[in-house]
């Protein structure tokens, strides 16, 4: 058993903790810091009232002085970017105002709209064409030379304005294969004989009876929109099958996915989110990046 320890006369009280015979000295809080830390107390109720501080359902509490923080760096925001446009305001009005092609010809123009339009890009499109525009799976290459739906400047325009097969905009563009499996158009079996054909078209290792058989069946129910020798057909956004450029996969596998499912990519209209002169900017900038024609 532990002996009771005695306290001694002037000695300092104990919190009665006792641990492994260690015990804690009740010693008062220094008054210096009882004061600041009142003060503090009396600060906050004061930066409360003075200030919005409250979060309430749609809002905070405004406060004596109804302003803060975040609404001062709005502003200035608001006004730093109204300052800015107003600077660009001529030469936003000379791009709207150009003639598409003749841009390039004008240094000042076509630099304001290429940095301009980077910017546009960066922020719009790189999520799905890519941070360097080299494109993913079922969003196009910009940088090649290969368009589905043309790539001058006036089409690049078209497509930015209008997109690609989405039901906001009736001037999209728009093109629609069939699903040639999942209707019951062809049977698996024509499914991979005209994808031996489609693989003899684009140079790739093919069983070159089945292609033979599949050359009719593309001639009756592909040739309409790919073109007869496969070069497809941009008034229809018909990829070429000839070349090494595949949206989706030039493989067996992913060949026969499409023509049995088919596919529908959908691009938005941004003319309901971007001004004339950031698409335009865009468009230069797309143009630009080696693959315009």
């Amino acid at each position: 058993m532990c002996a009771k320890q005695v306290k001694k006369p002037g000695e300092v009280a104990t919190t009665g903790h006792d641990w492994d015979g260690i015990q804690e000295f009740d010693n008062p809080m220094p008054r210096w810091w009882l004061w600041t830390f009142y003060l503090t107390i009396i600060w906050s109720i004061g930066y409360c009232i003075a200030y919005p501080a409250w979060p309430l359902i749609s809002g905070a509490t405004q406060g004596l002085w109804g302003t803060s923080a975040a609404g001062d760096t709005r502003l200035a925001v608001a006004e730093e970017i109204k300052r800015f446009d107003d600077a660009n305001a001529p030469i936003k009005a000379k791009l709207v105002a150009a003639d598409l092609t003749a841009i390039a010809a004008d240094p000042e123009l076509d630099g304001y709209a290429k940095s301009a339009g980077a910017a546009v890009f960066k922020t719009w499109c790189a999520q799905c064409h890519g941070a360097g525009a080299a494109g993913n799976v079922g969003y196009p290459n910009l940088l090649d030379d290969d368009w589905l739906w043309g790539g001058d400047m006036e089409a690049i325009h078209t497509t930015i304005t209008h997109g690609i097969r989405n039901t906001d905009d009736a001037d999209a563009r728009y093109s629609e294969m069939p699903k040639f499996g999942a209707d019951g158009i062809l049977e698996p079996a024509q499914i991979g004989d005209v994808v031996e054909y489609v693989l003899q078209l684009s140079k790739q290792d093919h069983d070159a009876a089945k292609a033979t058989a599949g050359a009719q069946i593309f001639a009756d129910n592909c040739s309409a929109c790919h073109a007869e020798d496969g070069t497809g057909d941009r008034a229809q956004g018909a990829p070429n099958l000839t070349d090494a450029v595949w949206l989706y996969g030039g493989d067996r596998a992913t060949l026969t996915e499409t023509v049995t499912n088919a596919r529908f990519g959908v691009m938005p209209n941004w003319n309901v989110r971007l001004s004339e002169d950031e698409i335009r900017a865009v468009a230069v900038y797309v143009h630009g990046l080696g693959g315009g024609e």
